[in-house]
């Protein structure tokens, strides 16, 4: 190994979160920042699969080295698309963002949408609730 040359530090994230979740409000905390610690996953796991350091990265990207670690940490601040779209690059890869259903709130969606669904056909045949 050269000097200077990155070594990544394994970090089992799972057994982490094992350990963590003993302390008491820990969980609380860590789920009510569930997306932020997703990105800074993913953020970290494309770095690393690309090999690169936090100062190449920034190099790249036209920034410093200490605006990547504020990115890759879960802080108070968000990214914006552009700056994921740049960080994306430097790294390899491209920004995919989806809006997906929520797993936990489809039946209540769908309820919603019949309850609307009942209520235009109501007002359409004068409050009576008739469909013919």
């Amino acid at each position: 190994m050269t000097e200077g040359e990155h070594v990544p530090v394994p970090h089992d994230h799972e057994a982490f979160l094992e350990r963590a979740r003993k302390r008491k409000g820990f969980s609380e905390a860590y789920d009510g920042l569930e997306d932020e610690y997703l990105l800074v996953r993913e953020l970290l796991a494309a770095r690393a699969q690309a090999g690169l350091t936090q100062s190449e990265v920034a190099t790249s990207m036209g920034t410093t080295k200490s605006a990547v670690s504020r990115l890759e940490g879960a802080g108070k601040h968000s990214p914006s698309v552009g700056t994921l779209k740049k960080y994306a690059e430097a790294v390899g890869c491209e920004v995919e963002i989806r809006l997906v259903p929520a797993r936990r709130r489809t039946g209540e969606i769908r309820r919603r949408l019949a309850l609307a669904e009942r209520l235009h056909v109501e007002r359409a045949h004068g409050g009576r609730g008739e469909t013919k």
